[in-house]
């Protein structure tokens, strides 16, 4: 039978920069839970479905600040003490349960104790104790395409100056290039946060962020619903979506913007934006919904195991959902064999669902679409334990559909260009589809800092393009610097109240630095020895050239 459209998954990984921040309950932990419970599940199930042959079945971000985090040797240390610290945690618990004559509690207790002794072999085993030359070799095999991101995950459109988002799209792609030893094809912008081109109100006429892309040949991004479709936010815009975007709605009324289309597009087809050198690929609403919602998507089933509720003493998750609205003290225990199997069910669900809409789609339109299911990574494993599983196990059956073709999102728009020009509204897919969630009273501070930082970087970049040895290094590190300033990950924890304190500290640790560094070279007595100090400290992005931060 014919393929009449394609699939792909495509997950944004994502860790705020946190090496040698401390430990729990914010710090370089964040790092260590994502790679114990998302990236080295989703290594392994995908290593299996190489094994099987399947090839071009998943589109997967590594944004360049949690790269950098991967490969560094300290974290790469710190992680294995975090595992044998969880299954020890869980082997005293078995101890403690059998005492207290709670046999499946104790079995619960030795699964994680297994299940992280497992984790520990394959890090160091089957991956060498680096992930991301794992996922490299995933790429090279042509099993999975690997996108980037801003360097530190600038949010984009609030930045002021154009050189700040050169900055942060030309460190991505030479991070990129250094780890995967190949030049990146496709984006996930920062919160798939867009902008057109427009005048500002001091006369600099500023273009789309597409424009920057173009620069840098990266053919592809990726979009909310309503900003291709037009009307009012859907899905994780709307603000009902589990996980940390869903937290957002309960201290603040959100406003909502309506995008204004002449012609709605569609999220099954490819456009070029504003002129036929870049596209966008809009995520699809309803595929989206049966994860995202916090109403009825799958990580709700009654079985799944709870996120929210932890063992007092070892921290382990030993319930499971056990019913909507159940206050965390009622919730029942456990059984991973009953979650498996609904994992099964809800994949089956799904292949359906996504024949079904290609099917629905073709018989309408007669095109080969394709239909682009985003989520953060995290989500599956981290949030919702078995969504690993659920991921491979919808991948599995859509590898044997005879009407839907697996694909990864660049291999799609190669063989299947745009046939048509967009123009793209302003947007994101935070709550209310504006930039609320990134800029709004509490955060409204942050932003002229961080333009202030960019207006002196630009005075002395310019002044400084020829530069002795001394002032590179410190101006160099000066540039790491606003890019960690920068990072969206400060006002979305603030704005979310999930690490309020800890992200104001780390965003004026970095201005402070930065202005520091920067005052220094100002002063004509360029301080090496804090920029040193620096670096040593942090250790990203070695390759970077504070010349980069131009128009």
């Amino acid at each position: 039978m014919q393929k009449l459209g394609a699939f792909t998954f495509v997950l944004h990984s994502h860790i705020p920069y946190v090496r040698q921040a401390g430990r729990w309950p914010h710090g370089e932990e964040w790092i260590h839970e994502a790679a114990a419970e998302s990236y080295i599940p989703l290594l392994d199930r995908l290593n299996k479905l190489q094994d099987r042959g399947v090839r071009n079945c998943l589109t997967i971000g590594l944004t360049p600040i949690l790269l950098e985090q991967l490969a560094d040797e300290d974290v790469q240390r710190n992680f294995v003490a975090y595992l044998d610290e969880k299954s020890r945690a869980a082997e005293a618990d078995i101890s403690r349960f059998e005492k207290a004559s709670e046999p499946h509690m104790a079995y619960l207790a030795g699964f994680y104790c297994e299940w992280y002794r497992r984790i520990k072999d394959h890090f160091i085993d089957q991956y060498n104790g680096n992930l991301v030359s794992a996922f490299r070799r995933l790429q090279d095999n042509d099993v999975i395409e690997i996108i980037t991101c801003g360097a530190t995950h600038g949010y984009l459109p609030l930045l002021d100056r154009d050189e700040s988002i050169n900055l942060q799209l030309r460190t991505a792609v030479e991070s990129y290039h250094r780890h995967m030893g190949r030049d990146p094809r496709a984006i996930w912008l920062p919160e798939c946060a867009y902008r057109p081109g427009y005048l500002a109100d001091d006369g600099r006429e500023r273009p789309g962020l597409e424009v920057f892309l173009a620069r840098l040949r990266l053919k592809l991004f990726f979009t909310e619903t309503h900003m291709i479709e037009g009307g009012r936010p859907v899905g994780v815009a709307a603000g009902q979506a589990i996980g940390p975007y869903g937290s957002i709605t309960r201290r603040y009324l959100v406003p909502t913007s309506e995008v204004e289309a002449a012609e709605p597009g569609t999220t099954y087809l490819p456009y070029y934006v504003a002129s036929p050198d870049v596209a966008v690929i809009g995520r699809n609403n309803r595929t989206g919904l049966q994860v995202w919602s916090a109403e009825w998507g799958y990580p709700g089933d009654y079985d799944y195991r709870e996120f929210h509720k932890k063992d007092g003493i070892s921290g382990m998750q030993y319930w499971r959902v056990t019913g909507a609205r159940i206050d965390l003290a009622q919730k029942g225990a456990y059984h991973p064999d009953w979650a498996m199997f609904k994992v099964g069910q809800h994949a089956d669900h799904f292949a359906r669902l996504v024949s079904e809409l290609i099917n629905e789609f073709h018989a309408n339109h007669k095109d080969f679409c394709i239909v682009s299911a985003n989520y953060d990574t995290e989500l599956f494993g981290h949030w919702w334990f078995e969504g690993v599983d659920w991921v491979a196990e919808v991948l599995e059956r859509l590898a044997a559909s005879e009407q839907v073709e697996l694909t990864t999102a660049s291999k799609y728009l190669a063989e299947h260009p745009p046939k048509t020009v967009i123009d793209l509204p302003e947007g994101s897919w935070g709550a209310g589809g504006t930039h609320f969630v990134w800029q709004n009273a509490d955060t409204e501070w942050l932003w002229p800092l961080i333009h202030g930082a960019e207006r002196r970087m630009l005075k002395i970049a310019e002044k400084r393009q020829k530069a002795d040895e001394n002032t590179t290094i410190v101006l160099n590190q000066a540039a790491r610097e606003l890019l960690l300033l920068q990072s969206s990950d400060w006002p979305f924890l603030i704005t979310t109240g999930q690490a309020r304190e800890y992200a104001i500290q780390r965003f004026r640790n970095h201005l402070e630095r930065f202005t520091q560094l920067i005052g220094s070279v100002e002063r004509g007595n360029p301080d090496v020895e804090q920029a040193n100090l620096h670096w040593a400290k942090d250790k990203i992005f070695p390759e970077i050239d504070y010349r980069w931060f131009q128009p």
